[in-house]
């Protein structure tokens, strides 16, 4: 792991507002664990990685090297859209194309109705 394992976990922590003792409950591990890992004295198994991770709404991957295309998700906010935009990116390139017509229509009729109600 890079050594910027332990600063995101701890920065992602608090970006969530959690204690670690309420992150360690979230992942199901005792709360020494998450300061040993904040702390880059301890890894997490490959199963408490995958969790932190679910528990902090970012990928195993960004935890673990801060890719800059998973920075983004680090910071969004709406977990539940974010899992249906993670599932949407599994769709077919047919279905994604459909998706994406479909966010483009109900955007624009937004801004619309916006320019309308200040007229």
């Amino acid at each position: 792991m890079s050594h910027g394992f332990p600063e995101r976990l701890k920065q992602l922590r608090r970006q969530r507002d959690l204690s670690q003792v309420q992150l360690a409950e979230l992942v199901g591990v005792h709360y020494n664990h998450i300061g040993r890992y904040e702390r880059g004295e301890s890894r997490p198994t490959a199963d408490a990685l995958k969790r932190l991770a679910d528990a902090l709404g970012v990928s195993a991957d960004y935890l673990i090297e801060g890719t800059s295309d998973e920075a983004a998700k680090a910071h969004f906010e709406d977990r539940e859209l974010l899992r249906q935009f993670q599932e949407v990116e599994r769709l077919t390139d047919e279905d994604k194309h459909l998706v994406k017509i479909f966010l483009d229509a109900f955007l624009f009729k937004r801004k619309v109705e916006g320019m309308t109600a200040r007229s």
